[in-house]
């Protein structure tokens, strides 16, 4: 859009009230011919919009709208200043897009039903259901949140000079208690609303931060041979150099050679002596028995470093042991949050907050687990994430002992995804006279493949908000399900996996690590208080 936004839309119907001009008296539409089952229709204080004639499952390609192309130069001088400046795309190369068919015709909704994807190889953009859409329902996308205008319905009418380009900074979730007018709830919400005004861009010092960033991997390396970390291995000596070669064949035919080795190098040389390790004993607790036409003497057990070497000091310490790898990594570095951000997560917490205190109120036990729309644009789009997702435990009423609050939000989105990658019916094109009906069918693009690939991780660069710490079960799940980051407000000493009795993305030889954040300052009194009280040995 001209304002800046690469993703954000204007079109017709976005304005507080229609437009003055013929426009404005406009009560009968024209009928526009697809096979998509939609129709254009007028609507009162919106204008025109598109409307389903029956009901489209999810996943339904309802139009794909070529757009007409303005270069910086040209839409700057001329195009800004038209009508055409409510209906345009920012394309890449600095050009504006004008959508042409139904393209320019979808209203805004905080809740869309329909989501687009711009396309710069064919120059046009695709609109697909996102979810099913019931017949007279309106399709809608989402603008953004840089609007220049209030959406009919959803607040007060407000003078023209009122009415300017704005940024909620919560990620869409600025409405989420707008129904909690309780005072318990209020109560509930105090310690959330610190970060309700300001700057939404202005970055936020970590000191500052309503939670606190668990660190995954030590900051501090071994820099003296009493902070080394040891285990042991088994370990043969080569009398004959030559041996090495057809030994290293040996190991990875046989399966010791194992990724828990890989921070070590195979072989040492002391003088004219020549060793190798051959496996830990953790994992191979007996000496290993080698071929029948390999003369050895019996491998021994050696003391070698546990990890790589992450300094020079520690590499020259480590290798004093055995030949180590050298691997420096960058110290802990958190990702910055604005302002925004922290108000969007606070917004997510008193949400999560709401689901379990009605869960508890149905005796189920209060916990519950909320995944919001993400806060930027480019997750939303990359994650085809435009609704929240949110589950609270049931282990009661289901009498099942693993309906976690995760383990059920997990389901919930396996089901989304599933219906994402394998929709109940083929997408409808729109009929175009040009159409081979015996063209191949359509071959995925590198981009796309990628979308369907991360689709089986199921919360790929997803936040997850919990009332309470996870149990191992539960941070498992996340771990293998991709998730981006986790944050939690009460502890579970006795059965937490994200920092308390245990912290799964800490452990050693998992194949992904999620960011743990802890939010600050609830105690025992405002959990109770709060109806979310639990047995400290409930697994959460």
């Amino acid at each position: 859009m001209s304002s800046g936004s690469s993703q954000d839309i204007r079109g017709e119907a976005i304005h507080g009230t229609p437009r003055s001009g013929p426009g404005s008296s406009l009560v009968k539409t024209p009928a526009h011919l697809n096979s998509s089952g939609l129709r254009i229709e007028y609507a009162e204080g919106k204008g025109r919009g598109v409307y389903a004639c029956r009901e489209i499952p999810a996943q339904t390609l309802i139009e794909i709208s070529p757009v007409l192309l303005f270069s910086a130069a040209e839409y700057e001088e001329h195009g800004r200043h038209t009508v055409l400046d409510h209906y345009t795309f920012v394309w890449r190369d600095g050009h504006m897009a004008l959508a042409l068919g139904l393209g320019s015709l979808f209203n805004h909704s905080q809740n869309p039903n329909v989501s687009y994807t711009i396309d710069p190889s064919t120059e046009s953009i695709n609109y697909v259901t996102s979810r099913r859409v019931i017949p007279d329902e309106e399709l809608c996308i989402f603008y953004g949140h840089k609007l220049w205008f209030d959406p009919v319905g959803t607040t007060d009418t407000m003078p023209a000079d009122a009415i300017e380009e704005r940024d909620d900074g919560w990620g869409g979730l600025s409405g989420v208690a707008d129904d909690e007018d309780d005072e318990v709830a209020r109560g509930a919400n105090e310690p959330f609303d610190s970060f309700a005004d300001g700057d939404p861009s202005q970055l936020v010092p970590e000191e500052a931060l309503p939670f606190k960033r668990l660190k995954l991997t030590p900051d501090e390396e071994e820099e003296g041979m009493d902070s080394v970390r040891t285990e042991e291995a088994w370990v043969v000596d080569l009398p004959d150099p030559r041996l090495a070669a057809t030994m290293l064949k040996w190991l990875k035919q046989s399966g010791l050679d194992t990724l828990s080795m890989a921070h070590l190098k195979r072989i040492r040389k002391v003088d004219d002596k020549m060793s190798m390790v051959l496996i830990l004993t953790r994992e191979h607790p007996q000496p290993p028995a080698f071929p029948e036409n390999i003369v050895l003497p019996p491998p021994y057990v050696l003391t070698v470093p546990k990890t790589a070497a992450l300094t020079m000091t520690s590499l020259k310490l480590k290798s004093s042991l055995w030949p180590t790898i050298y691997a420096p990594r960058k110290r802990f570095e958190p990702e910055p949050w604005s302002r925004g951000k922290v108000r969007w997560a606070c917004e997510a917490i008193k949400q999560v907050i709401k689901q379990a205190r009605e869960a508890g109120d149905k005796g189920e036990i209060p916990i519950a687990a909320y995944v919001p729309v993400p806060y930027d644009e480019e997750t939303r789009i990359a994650t085809h994430m435009y609704e929240p997702i949110s589950a609270h435990d049931t282990r009661t009423s289901l009498c099942h002992p693993l309906r976690h609050s995760i383990i059920n939000l997990v389901r919930d989105v396996g089901e989304l995804r599933a219906s994402t990658l394998h929709p109940s019916s083929t997408p409808t094109l729109p009929s175009t006279p040009a159409f081979d009906t015996t063209s191949p069918p359509h071959q995925l693009t590198t981009a796309e493949n990628r979308s369907v690939n991360g689709a089986h991780y199921l919360l790929t660069s997803l936040t997850l908000f919990t009332t309470h710490e996870p149990c191992i079960m539960c941070s498992m799940a996340l771990l293998h399900s991709r998730v981006k980051e986790v944050v939690y407000m009460i502890p579970m000493e006795k059965t937490g996996g994200c920092g308390s009795l245990t912290c799964v993305p800490r452990l050693e030889g998992v194949n992904h690590r999620y960011v743990v954040n802890v939010w600050k300052d609830m105690g025992k009194e405002w959990v109770e208080q709060n109806g979310l009280e639990v047995n400290d040995a409930c697994d959460a």
